[in-house]
């Protein structure tokens, strides 16, 4: 077996329907299979594959696993020496796994690829690459600066504006469509399940570069990722928000010494502070342009990751 395609479901069935679509058109020439894990959304999309593609090897959890356990269900069962976790709302384009497993198979210590990643309307996902996370680039993380200064080191994404259609080394690719040697993955110990939900692909780069292999971002191979499916159904998404930060302390708690941590927390303490100040002091101004909404859910969002580095929002530890 080439390759298995690895895809976590969450209420996402209608996109996983198309993305496995996109999947068997564009795949030819290589023996692969698809396993799908529904993690406990129930969401119907077991029917749907049983009806229209019942090659697909299905698991139901009856709990929500998260990302990093459910993919590493999935690789339980699956048999191929290339693995690509693939999210449900991708679609496929020309030949991107192709694109993909040429550089794995060829390249001196490649132990991963990533692909470029479209957004809906075909403009590029810029965090389809990234730098792997520091207290500076966390604290300056905002979408203003980085189409400011796209090239920037902080945000390890200046090959996605290269004119090479060449491989490049990067630091982390994205989990939405990553593809990974099978001895690579096992030898690194799979996704950890230190996380629910983000930094688990940045984790598994950061293993995979500690073990001494490369991760390669592949500018032929093309993947539309609608993005935010399942996430953006969290409420008023400040869950999304206190996850992306414990996630990334957790990282650090991994790799950093402790004293980092703690710089870490203070610098978001900081920063959430700001903005909300920021927020508050333009509330009149949003008002007369009648765009409350807007500014409750930002004040909701950082009140929430203000609450977190006080270690008040107490639920994210059992995740």
């Amino acid at each position: 077996m080439d390759l298995s395609i690895i895809i976590v479901n969450w209420n996402s069935r209608d996109y996983l329907q198309k993305c496995i679509a996109s999947i068997l058109a564009v795949i030819h020439g290589i023996k692969f299979e698809i396993v799908v894990i529904d993690s406990a959304s129930f969401d119907g999309c077991d029917e749907m594959l049983r009806q229209c593609y019942p090659q697909v090897r299905f698991i139901q959890s009856d709990q929500n696993l998260g990302f990093a356990k459910a993919n590493n269900e999935g690789f339980k069962v699956s048999r191929g020496r290339n693995l690509l976790f693939l999210n449900p709302d991708t679609e496929l384009k020309g030949d991107a796994v192709q694109a993909l497993l040429r550089p794995l198979e060829s390249l001196p210590n490649a132990g991963a690829v990533g692909t470029k990643l479209l957004n809906t309307d075909r403009s590029i996902q810029t965090s389809c690459i990234q730098s792997f996370p520091a207290i500076v680039n966390q604290i300056l993380d905002s979408e203003a600066l980085r189409q400011r200064f796209p090239r920037s080191r902080l945000w390890g994404m200046s090959p996605l504006f290269e004119q090479s259609a060449m491989p490049a080394e990067v630091d982390a690719i994205s989990g939405a469509c990553l593809m990974i040697k099978r001895s690579v993955f096992e030898a690194v110990g799979m996704f950890s399940t230190d996380y629910f939900m983000y930094s688990e692909d940045i984790d598994l780069c950061f293993k995979v570069w500690k073990a001494g292999w490369k991760t390669y971002y592949v500018p032929t191979a093309n993947v539309i990722h609608h993005g935010g499916v399942s996430s953006s159904q969290s409420s008023v998404n400040t869950f999304s928000s206190v996850m992306m930060l414990e996630s990334r302390w957790r990282f650090f708690r991994k790799t950093k010494p402790p004293i980092y941590c703690k710089i870490y927390r203070l610098a978001m303490f900081s920063s959430s502070l700001i903005r909300i100040g920021l927020l508050l002091l333009s509330w009149p101004i949003m008002r007369l342009r009648r765009e409350n909404s807007s500014i409750e859910f930002a004040l909701k969002k950082w009140g929430a990751r203000l609450r977190w580095t006080l270690g008040l929002e107490k639920w994210v530890k059992s995740y």
